[in-house]
């Protein structure tokens, strides 16, 4: 892959979900997302408004997110949060999967629920892409290969390791080799732990096609400067 700082920046969703971040704070988030080249901003659902606001005259995407941290929230709350996320100008869903039912193999009640979500964002115009978190540090190789099976069966957009919240940790390599496997037709995305250039890279030679950080500007003036570490 081509390794510069302009192209691996449109892989990164320049990330802020801190509970204390203020409107000063977003607003910062979006300028440097501008100014970077990043794809997306991942932001706590408070304020899409605002960041769909400032970055209406860019390419930079708005990310919200349903269900951060823990996943346990009902389909029709998920539902219902990824729709109004997306009429206050969501441009992509990341959704916390429903960790219980991968651990206990419920695959009726996980796919109801992957579906549901993503009728939502597939009936907008254009449609809103869905990535399914799966917190793939707190699963055995089993339950990880079972929900990607499943992802990719109900034709999710993309799979992505982590939260970056939960205490088993974030994304490795072997992780995102094992999704793009399991869950061939959906798009990997790795995040959580990932802080320099060489993980990134690392994670999208092993298949990654978006790197969920909140250290993207400082992972892009190490590759500027050709102090990948």
């Amino acid at each position: 892959m081509e390794i510069t700082a302009e192209k691996i920046a449109g892989y990164i969703d320049h990330t802020l979900l801190k509970a204390t971040a203020t409107s000063d704070d977003i607003k910062r988030l979006c300028a440097e997302a501008k100014e970077y080249g990043f794809c997306a901003v991942s932001i706590n659902n408070r304020w899409i408004t605002l960041a769909a606001d400032i970055l209406a005259d860019s390419k930079v995407k708005v990310g919200a997110v349903v269900s951060l941290p823990l996943g346990g929230d009902t389909t029709k709350v998920k539902v219902a949060s990824a729709k109004q996320a997306i009429m206050e100008g969501a441009d992509e869903v990341d959704m916390v999967a429903d960790l219980a039912a991968i651990i206990e193999g419920d695959e009726r009640y996980l796919v109801k629920q992957l579906t549901d979500v993503l009728d939502v964002c597939r009936a907008m115009r254009p449609a809103v892409p869905l990535k399914v978190i799966i917190e793939s540090a707190a699963l055995t190789d089993e339950q990880k290969i079972f929900v990607c099976q499943v992802a990719d069966r109900c034709g999710v957009d993309f799979v992505k390791t982590s939260t970056g919240m939960n205490p088993a940790g974030g994304a490795t390599i072997e992780d995102v080799r094992l999704m793009k496997e399991y869950a061939p037709n959906c798009k990997v995305k790795a995040a959580g732990g990932i802080r320099t250039a060489k993980q990134a890279i690392e994670m999208l030679e092993a298949g990654a096609e978006r790197i969920g950080t909140s250290s993207g500007i400082k992972i892009i003036e190490q590759l500027k400067s050709g102090q990948i570490q």
